[in-house]
Parts: structure tokens; C-alpha cells; sequence
């Protein structure tokens, strides 16, 4: 989590005259996509003087891990760190284009704002992103949509890789694998910016066979935003 260990004491001192409260609260996540999935989705209800991630700031390695592989281990394990309230992989794996999942979540007084992340398949590095959304204290449904995100990780090559962090490539797990092509040689003028920002999106081309990336431009394009967070506040 961004700058979990960096909290500076005026941080605290405005934190703390914030108003603390529990809130009893259903989030929902909706896929606007037609054609990409989200990998296991987590939703974190934290204090406000925490940031999984900042635009225009390098990522930490828990969030490196979720944009290139998929992983929530460090989001958990940071979660549990600092007090968090984690909704971790609601959807039970990957989230599908046009679909919804949702949960419950009681926070605890001092977890004011929410985050959600997951990242996109296929692309390198790209990942849905809601940062610090503060936490409504009246009752009743809330919605926010939200952009897609580069991690600042990994070239965005768009060819088929481990998904392991530090390793060039995108994961393809089983749903995506018929969908996408192989022997790509790289998509030329892969964005090189090493901090958060707005992803550029997929270019793909028209080749399951050949041509410069592994990524169908018919299918796997997107425009933002990419998905929907609704939350209910009880």
C-alpha cells in the first residue's frame, strides 16, 4: 500500500481531527467492458492517511504484484498490517465483461475512505483504480465510475508472459487463452512512464498468428471508464 510506512506526524495530527465513524455498507463492482475480465477484485476500507496508490507516483511492490499478475497477497497482508477492512475476491476469481459482483463490509470506526483494485486482462500492467473515496456518513446509494490505470511497472508490449512481477508479458488465464493470438513481435513505442497514470489503452491487431501483439484489436480495446463501484451506506 502506498506510503503505508511513511506516515508523517502532521498526517496524523489532520487525521485526527477527522470525524471517525463505523459504517455498515454494500460495495458493488460492475465490468463496463465488453471484452476484458478483472482479475480477484479487492476493495479496502482504510484511514484516510493511506493511498494504494498515487497518480503520478511510483507503485509499491504489493500493488506491482495485483497490476501484473493478479495478486492480492499484498494488498492482504497489508490490509491486516495497518487495520484495514479488506473485501478480497468477491467474485469468487475473474470478474467477466458486463458483470457485477458485490459484498458486504462492516468498517471500523477510524476506516473512513475506500480503494478498489484489480487489474485488467489481458494488458501488461493495467488495473481498475479508486483511490481513497471517502466513505459517505448518510445513508444511501453512492456511485462513482473509474478509469483504467498503468502501473508503471512493465512495457506494454502485449504479448503472452508469466504475469510474474519484473517479467515481461501478460498472464492469459483459461477464459482468455482461445481469445488471444501468439507470436506477436511486441508492440512498438511501449509506454516507458514508471509512475501511476491513466493507461493508454490496448492497440492490438487483426492477427491470432503474427503482427505486432498477442491482444485482438476487435475484442480487447476499451475506452474510460471501465467500471462502475456503487456503494450502499446503512
Amino acid at each position: 500500500m502506498k506510503r503505508f510506512n511513511k506516515i508523517s506526524a502532521a498526517a496524523l495530527l489532520a487525521f485526527a481531527s477527522q470525524q471517525s465513524f463505523a459504517a455498515d455498507i454494500t460495495v458493488e463492482i460492475q465490468n463496463l467492458t465488453h471484452g476484458l475480465y478483472f482479475t480477484p477484485i479487492a476493495a479496502v476500507a482504510h484511514t484516510a492517511d493511506a493511498s494504494l496508490f498515487e497518480v503520478g507516483e511510483a507503485v509499491s511492490t504489493e500493488i506491482q504484484m495485483m497490476a501484473e499478475g493478479g495478486s492480492l497477497d499484498g494488498i492482504a497482508t497489508i490490509g491486516t498490517a495497518i487495520g484495514a477492512d479488506v473485501i478480497a475476491n468477491p467474485a469468487g476469481g475473474l470478474l467477466a465483461p458486463t458483470m457485477s459482483t458485490s459484498a458486504d463490509l462492516m468498517t471500523a470506526d477510524d476506516n473512513v475512505v475506500l480503494s478498489v483494485v484489480a487489474m485488467i486482462l489481458p494488458s501488461n500492467d493495467g488495473f481498475i483504480g479508486l483511490d481513497n473515496w471517502e466513505i459517505p456518513t448518510e445513508a444511501g446509494t453512492y456511485t462513482v465510475f473509474i478509469n483504467a490505470y498503468d502501473a508503471g511497472t512493465e512495457a506494454n508490449d502485449e504479448l503472452r508472459g508469466s504475469g510474474e512481477p519484473g517479467m515481461a508479458g501478460m498472464p492469459v488465464p483459461p477464459p482468455l487463452d482461445p481469445l488471444l493470438g501468439n507470436g506477436g513481435t511486441g508492440v512498438a513505442g511501449a509506454d516507458t512512464n514508471t509512475t501511476v497514470h491513466i493507461h493508454r489503452g490496448n492497440i492490438g491487431d487483426d492477427s491470432l498468428t503474427e503482427g505486432a501483439s498477442d491482444v485482438d484489436n476487435a475484442v480487447h480495446r476499451w475506452l474510460n471508464p471501465v467500471a462502475k463501484v456503487t456503494v450502499t451506506v446503512r
